[in-house]
């Protein structure tokens, strides 16, 4: 191997120089993350060795991940925390509970991003006392539970004296890594290679033999160094055939020195190999099993040191070993691990050596499998508990049950991001069984959902999965029909889902809340508004039903669709609730953009901002993208142009219809008509449930404006049949509004601000007031247009609704009198992540909490909080209380 001296490391100054670059900035408290990554053999190791030697100061933490631990979830991350898992008490109760839970001292279900923060916390405290360096090599081989936590901590270590660094193959399996700074390592050039082999062979080499290996090795250090032990200096001399993979050169050297070992020797080393905890009490009770004497099997074995733990010296002397064995010594290796293993303390791992060494079908061992799985799921393992169901989908004998539980694999499998492993298990599938082939139907639906969101392929399968249930199952069948019908809802297409699901089977007995839901959404598209409205308003009205908890999003846009502001904001909060109670960073993230479009629609844009930002920094830690709606409501309504403009342009073409929406609400009030009415038209023409609703009023002020009276005549009628079938405060005010531009009917201003008069519309009451202004300075009667512009304008500019507020001012001025000004406001000059942290702060969140809420560590709060004291001219916490628009 090559010295670990840095002097020693030939050719690798470059990368001396960057690894000693990233210890200086986290002494210095500017930590940071780097993966080296490079073949097999490439000088990973040395570097490592190089960073132990340099980390001076330091507490070093190790971690490495294993072949064979990859099913086991958080294996890595407790290896590299074990050291400072004492510190656990000095973290909030939620991040040690996930901790515990993850390392198997508690029961529960964490997430991998929460046990992230938790991880990041725990670190942070050992950092307090000397800067850390975190070392995870062979990281291809990270469980994907660890990958993901680690890889979480590794990108909010830059406010902490924190380095963590990752060895990586090239062929890494782990997008997270691919994500972190990275540093690839090449061959070495032609005489730097020269160099390192003459320092490694001392003994004359004849020409050709050096360029032959020279070429062969094309400068892979470990290459270089091993090639030439492979026949010895009497086959150098006459040449030698060498395979042309540098990994397989590098494996068949350290296959060719354990080759010659006695059996005994061999199996041991087996056992070695097949075990990557290195735990030497593990190893000798399962050398007990096969009965060798380990005391002289372990003397005579090169590349291994048998101490504290077995190490090999190279991640490739381990791959070789196993691989050198034949399949019966495997499994006997295997098998005796299983043995030596305890069944109470360290059930998973007995169970995966037990499936290891099978050499068929086993239904006692894929019984056993399924457990772990369970317990795997238990622990936030999803991916583990995939692998568990997969293996036991393999060995299980009953039919039946293979395919219930290669269905099970691959829900997993799919919750963790792994589509194509899902396709390819679902391909496995027969399709004899309905109920069972409408689960793969159901599976391929969401699998063509993540892989091709816009596409009609998950509708499809979702109506497949609908037609087979219908004479088995029709409860299921209808289910799936308004599965469906949310999808299409979502993606497009809804006209040709409602169109088969009015095929349905009829309920046998009473109708289920679901089944009216069914009807009800049916009935909206091929009856109207009017019809719908009798079946869907009574369930919308029950905020704690089922059908809404397991379809909050179709609750969501069935209250737009029916301008029932109490279900639209109940289902958010309820939403929102119930992510946060099962800790799941799929559910939460919906909820809270629910929750933040809903209260931007209630004017309160500083808690429309924090819900923003919790959702975004999910979003970010889950590296998920974030959901944009309610961003754009909030632009459209606080009408800033250039800002709206900006974030309009750069959101993806799927969000095309709420882009349009927002246009319209933006240009309306910058009191841009064409423009509004053209973006209104189309998000209206699309007929979109819950776009359309919103755009309706748009619609028909900007085609009032713009004297288009026969297509605002239409928008109303269409507007009146939402409002009436919801019968609610919102519709019905907004619907009077409209109602009087179109008819120029002053009791139906007045009525629109009556029906209005609900601190949870104020934003629509304001606007009502505004028209209502509007019109009676068009009418020469500018007192009484100032008694309604005058409030109006007031509630415009302290909501931040600042287009509108212009506009309202405007008409004041045109009255003769001069509107006061917007005062500034605090939240003006903050980000979005700014401004929720400074609310967090002034309802006294310590920056511990604060840290755990946005996925942070304490000290880049701390570093947030100064930005934020800079910019407002605040020296304290406590005079972040004091400013209004912040509490």
């Amino acid at each position: 191997m090559v010295e670990t001296n840095s002097d020693a490391l030939i050719g690798r100054q470059a990368e001396v120089r960057q690894l000693d670059a990233l210890l200086q900035a986290a002494r210095e408290g500017r930590g940071g993350a780097l993966v080296l990554r490079g073949e097999p053999g490439i000088g990973k190791s040395a570097l490592l060795s190089h960073l132990d030697e340099a980390a001076t100061g330091f507490l070093v933490m190790r971690a490495s991940g294993a072949e064979f631990e990859m099913e086991l979830p958080f294996a890595a991350l407790h290896q590299l925390l074990a050291p400072v898992t004492g510190l656990l008490t000095a973290l909030p109760a939620p991040h040690r509970k996930a901790l515990e839970i993850a390392f198997g001292l508690d029961t529960g279900m964490p997430d991998p991003f929460l046990v992230g923060v938790a991880s990041l916390g725990l670190l942070a405290e050992t950092a307090r006392e000397r800067p850390l360096l975190c070392v995870v090599d062979d990281a291809q081989w990270l469980d994907l539970a660890s990958a993901k936590a680690l890889a979480f901590l590794a990108r909010r270590v830059s406010a902490e004296p924190i380095a963590v660094v990752f060895a990586v193959r090239d062929s890494s399996r782990l997008p997270e890594l691919d994500e972190l700074p990275g540093l690839t390592l090449q061959g070495l050039g032609e005489a730097d290679a020269r160099a390192l082999l003459a320092a490694a062979v001392r003994a004359p080499l004849d020409e050709r033999v050096r360029d032959r290996i020279l070429a062969e090795a094309r400068g892979n250090p470990l290459a270089l160094l091993e090639l030439p032990r492979t026949a010895g200096l009497a086959g150098m001399a006459g040449g030698f055939d060498q395979p042309a993979s540098v990994p397989a050169a590098i494996e068949q050297s350290f296959g060719c020195r354990l080759g010659n070992l006695p059996a005994p020797a061999r199996l041991l080393v087996t056992v070695a190999a097949a075990d990557p905890i290195g735990d030497p009490g593990l190893l000798w009770r399962a050398a007990e099993v096969l009965g060798i004497d380990t005391a002289a099997a372990a003397d005579s074995v090169p590349l291994v040191e048998f101490g504290t733990r077995i190490r090999f010296s190279h991640p490739l002397a381990r791959s070789a070993a196993y691989r050198a064995a034949a399949p019966e010594e495997r499994r006997r290796a295997h098998a005796a691990l299983a043995a030596a293993t305890d069944p109470v303390a360290d059930p998973d791992r007995r169970a995966w050596h037990r499936a290891q060494a099978c050499a068929g079908p086993d239904e006692e061992v894929a019984a056993e499998l399924e457990g772990s799985a369970t317990r795997a799921k238990e622990r936030g393992g999803v991916g583990a508990a995939a692998a568990f169901l997969e293996r036991s989908a393999a060995l299980t004998t009953n039919p039946d049950l293979r395919v219930e539980r290669a269905l099970a694999a691959v829900q997993a499998k799919l919750s963790v991001g792994d589509f194509d492993a899902a396709a390819d298990l679902l391909t496995t599938v027969p399709s004899d069984d309905p109920s069972q082939a409408a689960r793969a139907d159901l599976l391929r639906g969401r699998l063509s959902f993540v892989r091709c969101r816009g596409d009609e392929g998950p509708t499809a399968h979702l109506l497949r999965a609908a037609a087979r249930l219908a004479a088995t199952d029709p409860p299921r069948s209808r289910e799936c029909y308004l599965d469906a019908i949310e999808m299409g809802l979502l993606i497009g297409g809804l006209d040709h889902v409602v169109e088969a699901a009015g095929k349905a089977p009829s309920p046998d007995g009473p109708a289920s809340s679901a089944d009216a839901v069914l009807t009800g959404l049916i009935s909206l598209v091929g009856d109207g508004h009017a019809a719908a409205g009798e079946i869907l308003r009574p369930i919308l009205g029950d905020l704690d039903h089922e059908v809404w908890a397991r379809r909050p999003s179709l609750g969501f846009m069935v209250a737009v669709e029916l301008w029932d502001f109490d279900a639209l904001y109940g289902i958010a909060t309820r939403a929102v609730a119930a992510g946060r109670e099962a800790g799941s960073f799929h559910a939460l993230p919906i909820g809270l953009a629910m929750q933040a479009a809903a209260t931007v629609h209630a004017g309160d844009f500083g808690a429309a901002m924090e819900l923003i930002s919790e959702e975004e920094a999910i979003a970010e830690a889950t590296r998920a993208a974030p959901l944009v709606y309610p961003r754009l409501h909030l632009a459209a309504l606080r009408g800033r142009r250039k800002e709206a403009a900006e974030l309009f342009a750069s959101v993806d073409p799927r969000m095309s219809l709420s882009v349009q929406w927002a246009t319209a609400v933006l240009n309306n009030g910058l009191a841009d008509y064409p423009a509004a009415l053209e973006a209104a038209k189309q998000a209206v023409e699309y007929g979109a449930v819950g776009t359309a609703s919103l755009a309706l009023p748009e619609l028909v002020e900007a085609a009032v404006r713009c004297g288009e009276s026969e297509l605002a005549a239409v928008a109303l009628a269409s507007l009146r049949e939402r409002a009436q079938a919801g019968r609610q405060a919102w519709g019905l005010g907004v619907e009077a509004c409209a109602r009087a531009l179109v008819t120029e009917d002053e009791a139906a201003y007045q009525e629109a601000i009556d029906v209005l008069d609900d601190s949870a519309l104020v934003v629509y009451r304001a606007r009502a007031r505004l028209l209502y202004g509007e019109w009676l300075r068009r009418q020469g009667r500018r007192r009484d247009a100032r008694a309604e512009l005058r409030p109006a304008h007031e509630s415009l500019s302290d909501l931040g609704m600042e287009a509108f507020a212009e506009r309202a001012a405007g008409e004041l001025r045109a009255t003769g009198e001069h509107a006061r000004s917007r005062s500034a406001q605090a939240s003006d000059q903050l980000t979005m992540q700014e401004v929720h942290i400074a609310r967090l702060v002034a309802d006294g969140a310590t920056s511990k909490e604060v840290a755990a809420k946005l996925f942070l560590s304490p000290r880049t709060v701390d570093a947030h909080l100064r930005n934020i004291f800079r910019k407002l001219g605040l020296t304290s916490r406590r005079q972040l209380r004091d400013l209004p628009d912040i509490r």
